[in-house]
């Protein structure tokens, strides 16, 4: 990126059976709620589109935290933290290299359990070390963790710096934690190691080895069939780097394979813009890779540019298939990243294609892809695609999926509604507001098809001055319509102490919506509930 940047089984921990049904409920475990990365919340039944609006909901409380919070926050109901009882708890992480528990609603304000991964001297990477302004003053956890329910242990991958001047050393360690205490498990944490064949940059001996400090984690961990799933681009395109992806034995946290993307070339980053690679219930990973070179068509082993479908097999984690733009040479050359985006798994469609993702990118355009069929690559032009649309700018994240609809909000644009059938988009209508220089990535909120909200929240633009961050929610089934934005009331709602930071996603859970900021996290509610 040149210079710039289905739903998780399990349980609530600690709660009794008979209240089990409802709390599962109540729970966000990965990035966007699920696997299939559709970012809505379908278990709403407090926020509606009547009652959210200036005069009724608003922010409530703010949570401090030691350092800037990227990553989306998560959620658990019902966790039983020793000593003080059973919260529903969210679970924050900072570039600080800290982890948080709080008490989801404030009660008490102060964290039910902290975990700083600074010791022995450890401090986070600082921003001058990797050459980039763009997450600053300091690098610790950007990517959004993962929570196993089932087993109650929170995954977080953190980045750190030992020593100063040329004895400096810099590390990534994959941790996993218990989610009532915060205590590292699985004899954690494990150092982030490998190497694959390859004469690519940076290479040396006919390796290509994995660099802590160029290798960037921006995109969210992922959880599937016991395995949990890192990836890497870099910062601010910080070369030698490559696009990579590890899969982590969950239980044993050993490294059971890693996988490449340009192992003869360069770059090749899985940035997705703070969002997560995406997964089908059999258990196939969906990862959009930036620029690079791409020759996979003609028998090589790189792939710039392209949506991958990859599988973990006795063999290893290899790209079983792939869809790559039939002008990939000129997105390489001109910076149009498909990796600026992350894919999202619709549902199953009726028709010639029931399987569908779609992602898009610094195109600008959206690629309808069949999962099953992805056609690998055309020369010419994009018909081995379902659907391709183009967009008003690039799309820096992911969009969101919700009753038969697709909202997307690309650079500079208004947010937009797609009607889906068949697996092919209609668009619909447009927000009566836009974003003049940045994209964002939506979230839903819904009591199942019914009373949909759609959340968005600006951020910073990666060569603009941070602003004021700004929420705003609109009717999900007619965008026209705004419900609400933190602006109408800013002296009561302004966001991140009014400094933006860059592709936050807001969550929404049991009536509240959470934002990470600059050293907080906002906390946004019906005013009836504030105390």
């Amino acid at each position: 990126m040149k210079r710039t940047a289905l739903r998780n089984s399990g349980w609530c921990w600690g709660v009794a059976v008979l209240a089990a049904g409802l709390c599962a409920q109540a729970q966000m475990t990965t990035s966007q709620y699920d696997n299939a990365r559709t970012g809505a919340y379908l278990h709403e039944r407090t926020l509606t589109p009547q009652n959210v609006n200036a005069q009724q909901f608003g922010k409530l409380f703010t949570l401090r935290v030691d350092g800037d919070v990227y990553a989306q926050p998560l959620f658990l109901s019902g966790v039983e933290v020793p000593g003080k009882g059973r919260h529903d708890v969210l679970f924050v992480v900072t570039e600080h290299d800290s982890v948080y528990a709080f008490d989801a609603y404030g009660r008490p304000a102060a964290p039910l359990w902290h975990v700083s991964f600074l010791k022995d001297g450890a401090t986070p990477v600082p921003a001058m070390d990797v050459q980039c302004p763009f997450i600053r003053p300091e690098v610790g956890v950007t990517s959004t963790p993962v929570i196993d329910a089932k087993t109650g242990t929170l995954y977080v991958l953190a980045r750190t710096k030992d020593g100063q001047g040329s004895g400096s050393e810099y590390h990534q360690r994959l941790h996993a934690l218990a989610v009532t205490t915060g205590a590292e498990k699985s004899g954690g944490p494990v150092e982030i190691r490998a190497s694959v064949q390859g004469t690519g940059d940076g290479s040396a001996r006919g390796r290509v080895k994995f660099e802590p400090l160029r290798e960037n984690p921006r995109a969210a961990l992922l959880l599937v069939n016991g395995m949990v799933y890192l990836t890497w681009a870099s910062s601010c395109d910080v070369g030698p780097y490559h696009g990579w992806v590890m899969a982590y034995d969950a239980q044993s946290l050993k490294q059971r394979a890693v996988f490449n993307d340009s192992p003869n070339a360069d770059d090749g980053g899985i940035w997705a813009s703070d969002t997560g690679p995406a997964a089908d219930g059999a258990g196939n990973l969906f990862v959009a890779t930036g620029n690079g070179r791409f020759d996979a068509a003609k028998g090589g082993h790189d792939y710039g540019d392209s949506l991958l479908r990859m599988s973990l097999t006795g063999a290893g984690l290899r790209a079983v298939d792939y869809f790559t733009p039939f002008n990939v040479d000129e997105l390489d050359k001109t910076d149009r990243d498909l990796g600026s985006g992350g894919p999202l798994l619709l549902p199953d469609q009726p028709g010639a294609h029931p399987h569908v993702a779609l992602v898009g990118g610094k195109g600008p355009m959206i690629y309808v892809v069949d999962r099953d069929r992805m056609g690998q690559f055309h020369a010419g032009d994009n018909s081995h695609a379902v659907q391709t649309i183009a967009t008003v700018g690039g799309i820096f994240g992911s969009m969101a999926y919700w009753n038969h609809h697709v909202y997307v909000l690309s650079d500079g644009d208004a947010l937009r509604d797609y009607e889906v059938k068949d697996g092919r988009l209609t668009f619909r209508a447009a927000s009566n507001f836009r974003f003049p220089v940045d994209a964002a990535t939506p979230t839903v909120s819904a009591n199942g098809d019914k009373d949909g909200i759609v959340w968005v929240m600006s951020s910073k633009a990666w060569d603009a001055t941070a602003g004021t961050p700004v929420l705003h929610a609109v009717d999900a089934l007619h965008v026209t319509h705004e419900l609400y934005n933190s602006a109408q009331n800013a002296a009561r709602d302004e966001a991140g102490a009014g400094t933006a930071l860059r592709f936050n996603l807001p969550m929404v859970m049991n009536g509240h919506v959470y934002a990470g900021a600059k050293g907080e996290v906002d906390v946004y509610g019906l005013l009836s509930t504030k105390h």
